[in-house]
């Protein structure tokens, strides 16, 4: 194949022991990727992974982006360390248009992830793209939220692993909706699977790309409280959305708050002018909030569901599976509970 200035980039950078803080000392040594590339004892194993990298990506409709073009991320350049290139697979010109980072836990309530999904569609709806991590709970919310705009530049995934790599396999619908209409991003190979490390890397770029992060339900030790923190250490703006103290979920923003280092989120009117809320245009997240909200810590039947909900038994099953398939809820000896 022809051996253009990617390829070189990518034969330095797919070197073992080679990341960006070596990358940039090589590239600003030899002056360009090839001379670098040309300095390193590289086997043809490295060099033919990186040929089938490319036919690979190619195939897929999958573009890389190098921190010297247009289209790379501006905040992002601007962070130390940044990945020198990144994979796209969607929307390019998505990444040029100004960030919000929305992150939070896997297990999010109903509440908040209505709450989360209200705010990434205003910002959509107002130039932003909103940028995530593709995962259940709070991430799925922020991306369809997003989705709710008109356009196709409204979110960006951010993935640990290869941008071809779907992950969680609960979220392929969604994923695929990013790509139609936003981007899903990586820094790692086509075809990589990622590993728990990998995970740490992707919130700071996460918060890198983001001129602004919000975070919602989150304990202290989660990976959303690690983002908040690389922002805090990036300069960017922190807000965080207040949750019930007796809800582990709450320690997180609320200890942001406390601390000073994040403003308190009351919703899309901390960041655009709302008239009055326009119940005709606004979209329903999720239907089945109110089930989510009556299961508990304490196992609850289909009939008492059935009850609450307003909804047949029925149709309470074939919900319950599907939230069960999604790790929210689980059935045990006398109904089911929350996970």
């Amino acid at each position: 194949m022809y051996k253009d200035d990617l390829f070189f980039k990518l034969l330095v950078l797919r070197t073992p022991g080679i990341g960006p803080v070596r990358y940039n000392e090589l590239i600003s040594r030899f002056g360009n990727a090839e001379s670098a590339a040309q300095s390193l004892i590289i086997n043809s194993e490295i060099t033919d992974s990186v040929s089938r990298e490319i036919e690979q990506a190619q195939q897929l409709g999958i573009h890389y982006i190098s921190d010297d073009m247009n289209e790379y991320p501006p905040q992002l350049r601007n962070v130390k360390n940044h990945p020198p290139v990144l994979c796209v697979r969607g929307n390019v010109d998505v990444l040029s248009m100004p960030a919000v980072g929305i992150v939070g836990t896997r297990h999010a309530t109903a509440a908040g992830m209505n709450f989360v999904a209200d705010i990434a569609c205003a910002f959509a709806s107002n130039g932003y793209a909103v940028v995530s991590g593709l995962a259940m709970g709070t991430d799925s919310a922020a991306h369809r939220g997003a989705l709710r705009a008109d356009g196709n530049r409204q979110t960006i995934a951010v993935v640990a692993g290869g941008v071809d790599y779907i992950w969680p396999l609960e979220n392929e619908s969604l994923y695929w909706e990013i790509v139609a209409r936003g981007a899903v991003i990586s820094e790692m190979p086509v075809g990589f699977t990622p590993v728990a490390t990998n995970f740490v890397q992707r919130n700071r770029w996460i918060a890198g790309i983001s001129e602004k992060l919000i975070i919602s339900e989150a304990d202290m030790n989660s990976g959303s409280m690690k983002t908040a923190r690389f922002a805090l250490n990036m300069g960017r703006q922190l807000w965080a959305i207040p949750s019930h103290p007796s809800d582990s979920r709450a320690v997180g923003p609320n200890t942001l708050i406390q601390s000073g280092n994040a403003k308190l989120c009351n919703g899309v009117s901390d960041f655009f002018k709302t008239e009055k809320n326009d119940v005709e245009n606004k979209k329903n997240y999720d239907s089945d909030n109110s089930l989510l909200d009556a299961i508990g810590t304490i196992p609850v039947s289909e009939s008492v569901l059935s009850d609450i909900v307003k909804k047949s038994i029925s149709e309470i099953k074939s919900i319950l599976v599907v939230m069960e398939l999604q790790g929210l809820v689980r059935k045990v000896d006398g109904g089911y509970v929350r996970v």
